[in-house]
């Protein structure tokens, strides 16, 4: 029996193709007539690779279609990137090459293989149903690709299958950024985009108050992502006030319509160059985000920052944006020596607008404030009623003033921590 795994042509850059090599090659072995019971410990470590990627994945049920099903949703190639930007689904000879070999695939017989190296526990593989570790993928993500997968499986011919996995590409997108929100730098070896896996399905609904503030971001973000023209975003004021969340919120609001969120840490402004080639050319819209911007008045890397927003020699991308929050309106730390008069600096109007142009790029700035006592009980009232927190309302507030006298103060994150307290300390009181 030969199979033609290694003879795919678009398909032939696939990540964790591996697993499917060696499997494949063990079938051969296997159909070749060779003495199985020899090949045990191959065939243990192949199969126990294939489990191990779909338990960090999440995946359940026939693990070989998902798998499968997995390399090609994953797959950046030239017809999946024409996919992704808008480009038809139609298969063309080359296409459809692959696709009869992975209809091939679909239909392996790996179950002989399995119980010829006396390795039947191996057959959970064919409806596995174990711990959803939620690793990689969102949930609804997760249970995209396994309905693709049943599609795949019986799709009777490599047309049909072609059609519903082109379909797919223009809909979802292709690869890590195309089947999740957010993600970060990995600069350890290279740059690498990593995507953020766990994050809450937090809603701009569910940051109480700050309509105004809210309405302002929504307006600068829909802008964007209907490719008008739009401004980068600073997010300023008190700390715990729900800048970050914001943030946060954007990327489960707007997900369907393109937008990825990309956070950058302090210490990796200098790959802010390197990112922007790597994303610049994709079909999506993408918010970079600097979470706690500021400088102290020795530091200099602001300068560098300053020219990457605007202000460089090479034009920021139409489908990247730069949203930041920080605690300071200025990020910038002024001294006193910068407005005072006897100062040594005769240029110290110049020194005055240096520090703060960096704030000026940011076209749009949002003020975040601490709510007044008002407002903060409205907010714990809002978040204790979508925790299911059963609690009479005065004895509720009483113990939430209570809190944040000795917590940190008025603001959203003191509400929430007391929230998250009372949930933890008075289970009974939940609802069930």
């Amino acid at each position: 029996m030969l199979l033609k795994h290694r003879e795919l042509i678009v398909y032939r850059n696939m990540e964790h193709a591996d697993i499917l090599n060696d499997i494949c090659d063990l079938l051969e072995v296997y159909h070749g007539g060779e003495d199985i019971p020899c090949l045990t410990g191959k065939v243990a470590d192949a199969f126990g690779r294939l489990i191990e990627y779909c338990r960090e994945n999440g995946y359940r049920g026939d693990l070989w279609s998902v798998y499968l099903t997995s390399l090609l949703v994953n797959a950046e190639n030239s017809y999946s990137y024409s996919c992704e930007a808008g480009g038809t689904a139609e298969a063309d000879d080359i296409l459809l090459h692959d696709m009869k070999i992975f209809a091939g695939l679909f239909k392996l017989d790996i179950d002989g293989l399995i119980t010829e190296s006396d390795l039947t526990g191996l057959r959970i593989i064919r409806d596995y149903s174990g711990t959803d570790l939620r690793a990689t993928y969102d949930p609804w993500i997760r249970d995209l690709v396994l309905e693709l997968a049943d599609e795949l499986k019986n799709a009777e011919t490599p047309e049909i299958m072609a059609d519903k996995l082109g379909a797919f590409y223009i809909k979802y997108g292709v690869g890590v950024i195309g089947l999740h929100r957010a993600f970060r730098l990995d600069t350890d070896d290279g740059l690498k985009i990593v995507p953020i896996p766990r994050m809450s399905h937090f809603t701009l609904d569910d940051l109480i108050g700050y309509e105004s503030a809210k309405q302002k971001l929504t307006e600068n973000t829909e802008a964007f992502l209907n490719k008008k023209p739009a401004n980068n975003c600073l997010l300023y004021g008190d700390a715990g006030t729900g800048k970050s969340s914001c943030i946060r919120a954007l990327a489960t609001e707007y997900y369907e319509r393109g937008l990825r969120i990309i956070q950058v840490c302090r210490d990796q402004y200098r790959y802010l160059i390197p990112l922007i080639s790597m994303i610049r050319n994709r079909n999506y819209r993408f918010i970079i985000y600097m979470d706690d911007l500021s400088f102290e008045d020795f530091e200099t890397d602001y300068k560098y920052l300053k020219a990457i927003i605007e202000g460089g020699i090479e034009e920021r991308p139409d489908n990247i944006l730069i949203y930041a929050t920080s605690n300071r309106r200025h990020l910038i730390r002024e001294s006193v020596s910068d407005r005072d008069d006897r100062d040594e600096d005769m240029h110290r109007s110049d020194t005055m607008a240096e520090k703060i142009s960096l704030s000026q790029r940011f076209g749009v700035s949002i003020y975040f404030g601490s709510p007044m006592k008002k407002e903060f009980n409205s907010i714990v009232l809002g978040i204790a009623k979508k925790s299911g927190l059963d609690m009479p309302e005065d004895e509720l507030l009483a113990e939430a003033n209570k809190w944040e006298l000795s917590h940190g103060g008025l603001s959203g994150r003191t509400a929430r921590q007391f929230i998250d307290h009372l949930l933890g300390t008075m289970p009974e009181r939940s609802a069930q």
